[in-house]
């Protein structure tokens, strides 16, 4: 098997990577406890979405990621949520104090403290593989905790894991959605470890997401939870090919073969068409624009 480990960093990449995971398993016809009704053959590792799960003895099936954050309220929504009972408990960690939108603390202080405990939990997950492709790494760069831990774990993954691919999906900060003054500094910083230690970075920006609600989706006033679930479907239609049997972008490597035409030159925009409501989907007539 070629299976991929999720490492998700900091609120946002916590947030995002919920929602994903939540799609994943709608997706899959994988319930809220891991066990899946409509596979009827336990242990056979037959389907391609085991890149992205793995299967216990008793049929259920257990995400490959690891969630890492500086203080626990947003783990904490995963531990009480609806898929408290997909995720393995060792796989949420948790700091005590978070790093106050300070990269500084989040890559040298306080980060330092929780990142030998992060990889150990990626080095159990990549002990349970056949066959590791690579990671998906998920953060935004304007907090503390994404830019600063997020930049130190990618460090430390290419030293532990040299040859293999790293695929990150970055929340950059914008000047009309701010949620901290030091945002700008953050990012620059963080930019730095993306350049060297990732091989393709698909960008992601708040005020252009809130932009597609309001227009396309009609949401008056788009909350964090909207937003998530827009990027969740991106990062799913990405991922689509590495989770089902398919002939293009099969392999992490693939993206970057496909993608990128320099090495440092490797940070990608995603464009997805047609988004549109539900409301709306069964009684427009899409136009050829709309959809490319």
């Amino acid at each position: 098997m070629r299976e991929i480990i999720s490492i998700h960093i900091g609120q946002a990449g916590i947030q995002v990577g919920n929602s994903c995971w939540e799609l994943y398993c709608l997706e899959h016809g994988i319930q809220p406890d891991g066990m899946m009704p409509s596979d009827t053959t336990v242990g056979v590792a037959h389907d391609a979405f085991n890149t992205f799960f793995s299967e216990t003895g008793a049929g259920k099936h257990v995400p490959r990621a690891v969630f890492v954050d500086l203080e626990p309220t947003v783990i904490d929504e995963i531990r009480t949520g609806t898929y408290r009972q997909l995720f393995h408990p060792e796989q949420l960690i948790s700091g005590k104090e978070d790093a106050a939108n300070n990269f500084a603390r989040g890559h040298y202080t306080v980060g330092k403290e929780i990142v030998d405990l992060c990889l150990d939990r990626v080095r159990k997950l990549a002990d349970n593989c056949t066959g590791l492709q690579g990671f998906l790494v998920f953060n935004a760069v304007g907090g503390g905790t994404g830019s600063g831990l997020g930049s130190l774990l990618l460090e430390r993954l290419s030293v532990d894991y040299g040859k293999k691919s790293k695929l990150g999906f970055t929340i950059y900060p914008s000047p009309q959605v701010s949620t901290a003054v030091v945002e700008p500094y953050n990012s620059v910083l963080s930019t730095h470890s993306l350049l060297e230690h990732t091989d393709v970075a698909v960008l992601l920006d708040n005020e252009a997401i809130y932009d597609i609600c309001r227009k396309s989706l009609d949401i008056e006033r788009p909350t964090y939870t909207n937003l998530n679930r827009l990027i969740s479907q991106i990062i799913s239609s990405l991922t689509t090919s590495l989770r089902f049997d398919g002939a293009i972008n099969v392999d992490i490597t693939e993206f970057q073969t496909n993608l990128v035409p320099y090495p440092r030159i490797h940070f990608m925009l995603s464009s997805y068409a047609p988004v549109i409501s539900a409301a709306k989907a069964y009684h427009e007539q899409l136009s050829v624009p709309e959809i490319t």
